[in-house]
């Protein structure tokens, strides 16, 4: 039977839950197309958490146990993900599109000289069991069905948020993989990590979330978040200069919403951004021009100076007097 991989992305042993979306919609095709779906678990003490990842759909989950694997390592993980690959001939391996999933996919892409379909947005095989998906086009104007070819193993990254994580009663085996190579960084060795502040806003129910027109102001628009017990996100162009991390760029190359609520403010409404809110519940914009695009996707359009509204919203929620 060939085999569906899926790379199940960890940081000090805490799984990341979009590899989990990911296994779970690999379990579904498996069971269309006959493949038998394996979970690739590479960290350090990570076989105590194999139950965890197997319940979501593998059959199998492969793990390699070593403490140089504990943080993600490009040169590591690609050799490990290397090594595995040609002992045992995947059909198909899939990555959450994270930063280090897209990382490692492209550079096994590069290796083995496979298609790679980038940020899909939906997954599926043909007849010949050659991998199809769905990918934003033209700012999220459009979504290209692309397929890869010839090549194998074929590769996807998958977008954060599309798929939901479902679990499973079938039994799955746990196998430990000694591949007898060498796992020390030559170049850089990490001492230490510390978390970030950031959480995956695809599980959210309620976000706030910033746009240029904000001036990158995160100080004015995380207090108003905490204050409504709201996760933050960002367009793609406050993440391009640097103001907040990738990890909550919204948008067809970024998270996709599921919120209950979205607050947006100063966002004009590009394709590429509005692709990634379609899913939310309620929508309610904050913007100075009355005929941004982002009126179509808002259920409540609030026709302001973002700087005036804010401490104003501020000041309300904290029950202050005059406000």
């Amino acid at each position: 039977m060939e085999e569906l991989w899926v790379f199940i992305e960890q940081d000090e042993g805490e799984v990341e839950e979009s590899s989990l979306e990911v296994l779970s919609k690999a379990r579904e095709l498996g069971d269309k197309y006959g493949f038998e779906v394996v979970a690739i678990f590479l960290g350090d003490g990570v076989k105590n958490k194999a139950e965890e990842v197997g319940k979501h759909g593998a059959s199998k989950v492969l793990v390699v146990d070593n403490p140089n694997l504990r943080h993600y390592n490009s040169e590591l993980y690609s050799k490990v993900m290397e090594k595995l690959i040609m002992k045992y001939n995947p059909n198909t391996v899939l990555f959450s599109a994270t930063r280090n999933g897209r990382d490692l996919a492209g550079r096994i892409a590069v290796k083995f000289k496979s298609g790679l379909l980038a940020h899909v947005i939906s997954l599926d095989f043909d007849e010949s069991k050659d991998l199809v998906g769905k990918v934003p086009g033209f700012g999220g104007n459009i979504a290209a069905v692309v397929k890869c070819i010839e090549s194998r193993p074929q590769l996807a990254t998958v977008t954060p948020g599309v798929f939901e994580i479902k679990e499973y009663k079938s039994t799955f085996e746990v196998i430990e993989e000694d591949l007898g190579v060498e796992l020390e960084p030559k170049n850089i060795k990490i001492l230490s990590k510390e978390k970030g502040e950031y959480i995956d806003i695809s599980k959210s129910e309620k976000v706030v979330v910033a746009g240029m027109g904000t001036g990158g102001r995160m100080d004015l628009v995380e207090e108003l978040a905490k204050l409504l017990g709201a996760d933050v996100g960002v367009t793609r162009p406050l993440a391009d200069i640097g103001v907040a991390p990738r990890d909550i760029q919204i948008g067809s190359t970024g998270v996709t919403l599921k919120s209950k609520l979205a607050l947006i403010l100063g966002a004009s409404g590009a394709p590429h951004f509005t692709s990634g809110i379609k899913d939310c519940g309620l929508v309610i914009t904050v913007n100075k021009d009355p005929e941004a695009p982002i009126k179509e996707y808002s259920d409540y359009l609030v026709v302001g100076d973002i700087f005036e509204i804010i401490p104003r919203l501020v000041k309300l929620l904290r029950g202050e007097e005059n406000a």
